[in-house]
Formats: structure tokens, C-alpha cells, sequence
């Protein structure tokens, strides 16, 4: 199967040392934007979900950083807010969160921004039909994770659906669109430079190195 090169593959030094400590700066720094993202959060009265940026960040992150960067950038922000880092929602921190109504979301993080940059790793990000595709099937692993671990605590019935999905379903359409406006573009922006963006071939270089 073709691999694609990702955002981040095109910056991507091509000598091991410095790729290694290029890959580690992008999952500590996309764990911090994450947590930037969290904090901007509005309370809803009715439900113990809120609505957060943090959605659009891991989706878009997965997407620009590849799957295993991606997840491990996720993994890395959970475990910094589990230590103690009011890293995660409305500035709050500690295991107790992850095992809260937003934990099932919380670790949804991780697969679904596996599931988007495996799909761009496979060049999805860079039509916007298939960028609109990539990003709701990032979502639906998001939600399957969710609104799992509401059903657990709340119970399987349309109360669980009130607070844990509808309410996000208008503001995850909008992340959608603005992602399917702006990463098409930016490959097609860098493909008008006339350098290499297939990935591919410099790929297959880097495993023969």
C-alpha cells in the first residue's frame, strides 16, 4: 500500500539522530497544544461533558503527525494530566478524570488520531471529500469510546445520547468543514513549490539508511 508523506514527514530531517529528536519535540509540543486547546471549554448545565477544542486538536494533530506520532502525542498529554498537569478540560488533572464521565473521550483521543493519520499517511488529507471522510471517522472512534463509558455510568437510553453527543454534533460539522478547507490547501500550496510531497520514495530511502 502507498504511503503518503504527512505535514510533518515533509519537515522531517533525513539523519537519524535529529529525526528522533524532531519526532519527540512534536508529540511533547502537540501534547502542550492539546492542553492549550482544553482550556478553551464551555460548561454545559445540562450535561458532564463540555464542549473543548480539544476534539478539533487531537483530529488535526493525528492528521498532521501521522498515526503513531499522532497517538503518542495523545498518550503523552493523558499521562501529563494524570500526573497531576491541569492539562485536561476546564483545568483539571488527576487519574480521577479518567475514570469520570470525559475519561471514555479522553482515551477515544488516542485511536481517534491514530485513525486520522493512518488515513492521511494513505494521502486523505489532501482531497477534501476525503478529508471530510477521514475526520467523522476520526469522530465516530471518539464517540465509540465516549459514549461507551457514559453508557456504563449513565445507562443505554436517549438521556446518555442528550448529554454526551448532541450538543457536540453541530460544533464537530464546523471542525469538519474548516479542516477540509485548510489541509487540501496547504498540500496544494506546497506542491505549487515544485518539491517532492508523495513521500514515498524518500521513505523507502530512510529504511535502506
Amino acid at each position: 500500500m502507498l504511503v503518503s508523506m504527512t505535514y510533518a514527514d515533509f519537515l522531517r530531517p533525513g539523519e537519524k539522530r535529529r529525526a528522533l529528536l524532531y519526532d519527540i519535540a512534536l508529540i511533547v509540543g502537540g501534547s502542550l497544544l492539546i492542553g492549550l486547546c482544553a482550556r478553551l471549554a464551555v460548561v454545559l448545565p445540562f450535561s458532564p461533558v463540555p464542549v473543548t477544542g480539544q476534539t478539533f486538536a487531537v483530529l488535526v494533530i493525528g492528521v498532521l503527525l501521522g498515526s503513531w506520532r499522532g497517538s503518542l502525542c495523545v498518550l503523552a498529554y493523558i499521562m501529563e494530566g494524570a500526573a497531576g498537569l491541569g492539562v485536561f478540560a476546564m483545568g483539571r488533572s488527576g487519574l480521577g478524570v479518567l475514570f469520570g464521565p470525559t475519561g471514555g473521550y479522553l482515551i477515544g483521543f488516542i485511536f481517534a488520531a491514530y485513525v486520522t493519520g493512518f488515513l492521511a499517511e494513505r494521502g486523505w488529507d489532501r482531497r477534501v471529500w476525503t478529508t471530510i471522510l477521514a475526520m467523522l471517522l476520526g469522530n465516530v472512534t471518539l464517540y465509540a469510546f465516549g459514549l461507551g463509558v457514559l453508557f456504563c455510568l449513565m445507562g443505554f437510553n436517549k438521556a446518555t445520547l442528550t448529554v454526551g453527543l448532541y450538543p457536540f454534533i453541530v460544533g464537530d460539522i464546523l471542525k469538519v468543514l474548516i479542516a477540509a478547507v485548510i489541509l487540501p490547501s496547504g498540500w496544494r500550496l506546497l506542491e505549487a513549490t515544485g518539491l517532492p510531497t508523495k513521500g514515498s520514495e524518500q521513505r523507502k530511502l530512510d529504511k535502506k539508511s
